[in-house]
């Protein structure tokens, strides 16, 4: 459920500095991409052309299917789906044994995608109907057809559907990678077992059941994290650590149906304005959440992170300028300080009609469905029970399910409250010697320099992985900043999904 909003500056980070190599290890590189582009671009297309949403029937079965066959058809060995029941999207799943060699690596990524509503996209544009443009619409680019882009091969040239982004490319980037160095007889110099997740953008449900069946197949040295854009600096990007995830949904009740505004204003109950006042005591004006001891168990941070911090070099009104805002919620601290801290978020607020729907009613619930974002230290369902401790504290009975008849007319402020399973924060250590091999495999192809980051904003299930396999994971983002994720008008910039290959090649023949 990764909800990631713009990863290119979130949190602190060292930018590593990359000297002049004396030669491109995957200096061949340009020359294979432009013999095989058209079978390459036209896989890709073809994998974001099948729709990734578990709401169309089969789509997340038909995307395993298809990653199967291509897998198999790539030499990869032992493909199979890995199934935690008949009815859950599976993980697909292979690997390469490398003889001599003394590590493995697991590289994941996910194929399923965020829900979708397509007439919020851009005119002519549809979520699984693949289109190109020579850069992003919003800053003047046109269509082209797909000849055009495979041919020209532009890197600010842009894909648009779901999922082009978040997270096919992240799936193609690693299969890739190998087939590239499979058909340049280059060996990898470690073990490569591929692991493709279909139930990431809903919150892994399944990761931790499946991991746990299959743990002695999936022992390894390393998880490699394909997955969430880069900085906007254009720079590589590694994390070694991200973000914990849960929700919330509240609803707050009323009469048992709506009631004329006219006939019972002023005098019936409206769970609208209940609903506002209660989410107005989570907040102050300076955007801290007022929930008590909300933000008590955030660990500290290190003498390190403290002296990467005081050097971080981020403009944060060049970011308000280019999203369209004036003021940050947080008002006293910069993007990089926010990100340090747990949130609590809205996402989404319903009560009554609105507009052309509207009636002159007093609505009978009102709704409201939160995210919170977790950082080390905190645990997910602890989180839970401070929101819900503050509900209680304002008056409310909390029940799971709807009211009955009695508890209506007993308490006069009822809210339901539903939890959603969630996961907490994750870091992994940058001193390990794997850390440093991949900072060294990642900086060796990186022209535009590397960006290390001990955590970033974004949540993915990194903290099951670990909680279950007791293994470690590293993040290797490679989207644009600029992908438009979870949201309408998702886009692939192809420069990054270039150089997305060239990162996961460098890694499965790191030293």
């Amino acid at each position: 459920m990764k909800r990631i909003i713009v990863l290119h500056c979130f949190f602190l980070f060292v930018v590593v500095q990359v000297h002049a190599q004396k030669q491109d290890p995957l200096h061949w590189f340009s020359d294979y991409q432009q013999q095989n582009k058209t079978a390459i671009m036209q896989q890709y297309i073809d994998f974001i052309a099948i729709p990734n949403i578990p709401v169309i029937k089969n789509a997340l079965l038909q995307n395993a299917s298809f990653l199967l066959h291509e897998m198999q058809r790539a030499g990869i060995q032992n493909t199979q789906l890995l199934f935690s029941g008949k009815t859950t999207p599976p993980v697909v799943y292979g690997e390469v044994k490398v003889p001599g060699a003394k590590q493995t690596l697991v590289f994941y990524a996910h194929y399923d995608g965020q829900p979708v509503d397509s007439t919020n996209w851009h005119k002519g544009l549809h979520p699984f109907q693949p289109a190109f443009f020579s850069d992003k619409i919003e800053e003047g680019g046109t269509a082209l057809t797909k000849e055009q882009l495979i041919d020209e091969l532009k890197d600010n040239y842009r894909i648009y559907a779901r999922g082009a982004a978040d997270d096919k490319a992240g799936v193609m980037a690693i299969l890739q990678a190998y087939i590239v160095l499979q058909k340049q007889k280059i060996q990898p110099t470690v073990n490569i077992k591929f692991f493709f997740e279909g139930e990431e953008e809903a919150g892994s449900p399944h990761l931790a059941a499946i991991l746990h069946q299959y743990k002695n197949l999936l022992q390894s040295d390393v998880w490699i994290i394909c997955d969430g854009p880069q900085p906007s600096n254009g720079k590589n990007l590694i994390s070694f650590g991200v973000r914990g995830d849960t929700h919330m949904d509240i609803t707050l009740y009323g009469s048992k149906f709506p009631l004329h505004s006219g006939h019972y204003g002023n005098w019936a109950p409206n769970p609208a304005w209940n609903l506002v006042r209660l989410l107005a005591s989570m907040k102050n004006d300076s955007g801290y959440v007022t929930i008590k001891n909300f933000y008590s168990d955030v660990q500290p941070l290190s003498n390190i992170e403290k002296q990467a911090l005081a050097k971080l070099d981020q403009d944060d009104e060049a970011l308000k300028q280019q999203f369209g805002f004036n003021q940050p919620e947080m008002k006293n601290i910069s993007l990089s300080e926010a990100i340090l801290l747990p949130t609590l978020n809205i996402n989404g607020i319903e009560s009554g009609k609105f507009g052309a729907l509207s009636t002159n009613s007093i609505p009978a619930t009102a709704s409201v469905s939160v995210d919170l974002r977790l950082v080390p230290g905190n645990d997910y369902q602890l989180q839970q029970q401070k929101v819900i401790q503050h509900i209680q504290s304002k008056g409310y009975y909390i029940i799971n399910r709807e009211p009955t008849d009695v508890e209506r007319n007993t308490y006069p402020l009822i809210a339901k409250v539903i939890c959603s399973d969630g996961y907490n924060a994750q870091k992994t250590p940058m001193n390990l010697p794997v850390s440093q091999q991949i900072i060294h495999a990642i900086s060796s192809i990186s022209s535009r320099g590397l960006v290390v980051m001990p955590l970033t904003g974004g949540s993915l299930p990194l903290y099951i992985i670990e909680q279950q396999l007791h293994a470690t994971a590293i993040s290797i983002p490679i989207a644009n900043y600029d992908d438009n994720q979870h949201a309408a008008n998702e886009n692939i910039r192809l420069g990054n999904f270039w150089n997305g290959i060239k990162e996961m090649i460098s890694i499965m023949i790191m030293h």
